[in-house]
C-alpha cells in the first residue's frame, strides 16, 4: 500500500487578477498542491500586521504575490495614487518577504520591464577591442538589444520606481525568493472589476468600433501571455532554480503598432492602423524607448504571435 504524500500548501495573492486566476488554475490542476487563493477582500497586503497574522496562521510553503498597482499614468500625476502604488508595489512585497523568511517559505514576486531606463547597452562581439581597422568580428553579428537579469535598473517614471522599491524590499527581507520581471501582460480578462484591461483587449474593442486607429510605433518590448507565465512560474519552483531574478516574456520584440497590425490580421479586422510617434499621445508618465527583457536563465517561451492566436481562439 503506497503512502499518501502531504500536499504542498501554496498561497496565491491577487487571485482575481489576470495572472492570479491563471496561477490558481495551474496549481489547482496539480494534486500535489493545496491552493489558498486570496484577493483584496481576503487580505490587505499593505497592512503589515494583517499580513503577518493571516499568513502565519495559514503557514504556506510557497507564497505567490500576483497583486499589483499598474495605473502607470495615474500614479505619475496624482500624489495619492503614487502613495497607493508605493504601498502595494513597494512596501507590501517587503512585508510578504518578512513572513516568508519566518515561515521558511518560498516567495514569488512579479516585477516589470519598467524598472529599466529604455537605453540598453549594446553588446559587442566576443574579442572586440574597439578598434575596427583590422577587425571582422562584426560581420554577421547581430547583438540582442535589451536588458538581461543583471542590468542595472534605472526607472524613468514613478510606477517603475515603485516596482524597483518592491524588488529591493524582497531582496532585503528574505533569501528564498524568485523575482520574475514581466512585460505587457495579456490574457483572459480578470475576474476583478477593478483590474486593468490588457492592451489587446482595448485594441480589439477599438478595432470593432472605429474605421481607423492610431498606435504608437515606438517603445519596443515583449508581451507576456498570462497562462504561459503561470506555467513557467510553476516550472521555476519545481525545478528548484537558484533563487534570484528571472525574466519571463514571450518571444518577438515589437512596437505597439506592430503588435496591433498582427492582432487585426489574426482577428480579421479591417480597421486601418496608423503608426504615430509617442508624442501624439498625452501620457503623464514616460515610457522606456526599449525595454526588451533578455532571458539568460530559462528555456524561452513561445512567440507572442502563437500565444496571441491561442488567446483569440479561446476567448473570442
Amino acid at each position: 500500500m503506497s503512502r499518501k504524500t502531504e500536499k504542498i500548501n501554496v498561497l496565491i495573492i491577487g487571485s482575481h487578477g489576470m495572472l492570479g486566476q491563471e496561477l490558481v488554475r495551474i496549481f489547482k490542476n496539480d494534486d500535489d498542491y493545496k491552493v489558498t487563493a486570496w484577493d483584496r477582500k481576503n487580505i490587505d497586503i499593505t497592512d503589515e500586521k494583517q499580513v503577518k497574522e493571516k499568513i502565519k496562521k495559514l503557514a504556506p510553503k510557497i507564497i505567490i504575490n500576483a497583486a499589483a498597482y499598474n495605473a502607470v499614468d495615474l500614479c505619475e500625476k496624482d500624489k495619492k495614487e503614487f502613495e497607493a502604488a508605493k504601498a502595494v508595489n513597494g512596501k507590501a512585497p517587503g512585508y510578504l518577504a518578512k513572513i516568508a523568511k519566518k515561515l521558511d517559505a518560498i516567495l514569488v514576486h512579479y516585477s516589470s520591464d519598467y524598472v529599466f531606463s529604455g537605453m540598453p547597452e549594446i553588446s559587442e562581439p566576443q574579442g572586440c577591442s574597439g578598434s575596427c581597422a583590422m577587425c571582422h568580428l562584426h560581420e554577421g553579428f547581430a547583438p540582442e538589444i535589451g536588458f538581461d537579469e543583471d542590468a542595472v535598473p534605472e526607472p524613468i517614471q514613478k510606477y517603475g520606481k515603485t516596482k524597483l522599491m518592491g524588488e529591493i524590499a524582497v531582496q532585503k527581507n528574505c533569501e528564498n525568493y524568485y523575482i520574475i520581471r514581466i512585460s505587457k501582460l495579456f490574457g483572459k480578462p480578470a475576474k476583478s472589476k477593478e483590474a486593468k484591461k490588457s492592451f489587446f483587449d482595448v485594441m480589439l474593442k477599438l478595432g470593432k468600433k472605429q474605421k481607423e486607429v492610431r498606435v504608437v510605433d515606438e517603445e519596443t518590448s515583449l508581451f507576456t501571455y498570462a497562462p504561459d507565465l503561470a506555467r513557467k512560474t510553476k516550472q521555476i519552483i519545481e525545478a528548484e532554480k537558484p533563487f534570484g531574478i528571472y525574466h519571463v516574456a514571450n518571444q518577438g520584440a515589437c512596437t505597439w503598432y506592430e503588435a496591433v497590425v498582427e492582432l487585426y490580421k489574426m482577428a480579421k479586422i479591417k480597421t486601418k492602423v496608423v503608426p504615430v510617434g509617442s508624442e501624439d499621445f498625452l501620457r503623464s508618465a514616460k515610457r522606456p524607448y526599449i525595454s526588451t527583457l533578455i532571458n539568460t536563465k530559462l528555456n524561452p517561451l513561445r512567440s507572442y504571435k502563437l500565444a496571441l492566436r491561442e488567446y483569440l481562439k479561446n476567448n473570442f
